[in-house]
Parts: structure tokens; C-alpha cells; sequence
């Protein structure tokens, strides 16, 4: 298991990542959807919010249990976000 540490700069790089590509997308696309990509946006932030607030504070006694759970919804949200950028179109 990686420290909490390494686990927070992955979720910072996976987060800029797509940040960035949601961004991209809002300025030099012109077929995207403005408002949908500026909601997006806003949605990737809160995200990179909650997981960060969910890392720094890990249940004791449950620790994998926790991580386990942590890591299957990240993904989820990854997935909701990716899937969000492909309609941006």
C-alpha cells in the first residue's frame, strides 16, 4: 500500500490530468458545450476535494476495508467524469 502521501499526489495528477483535458477542450474545441464543460470542471474540483478529505481521514481499525472502498470509488467517479468529457462534443 502506498503512503497517504503518494496517494494524494496520484489523486492531484489524475485530477490536473483531467482538468486540463476538460479545459482544453472548453477553449479550443468549437463544438463544445460551454456551460457543460465549465459544470464539469467545477464537478472534477469537488471531486479532488472530497478524495483528498476522505484520504487525511482513514477509519481506524478498518484500514483495508477503507482503502479498498476509497480506491473502487475513485474509480467510479474517474469513469463518470471520462465518460462526461467524450459528450462534451
Amino acid at each position: 500500500m502506498a503512503s497517504r502521501r503518494q496517494l494524494k499526489k496520484n489523486i492531484n495528477y489524475i485530477i490536473g490530468e483531467l482538468f486540463t483535458e476538460c479545459l482544453i477542450q472548453h477553449l479550443y474545441i468549437p463544438e463544445t458545450d460551454k456551460t457543460k464543460a465549465d459544470e464539469l470542471m467545477g464537478k472534477i474540483l469537488k471531486i479532488q476535494d472530497e478524495f483528498i478529505n476522505r484520504i487525511s481521514h482513514t477509519e481506524a481499525g478498518n484500514v483495508k476495508g477503507f482503502y479498498k472502498k476509497f480506491h473502487a470509488d475513485f474509480n467510479a467517479k474517474i469513469d463518470e467524469v471520462i465518460s462526461a468529457l467524450g459528450k462534451l462534443k
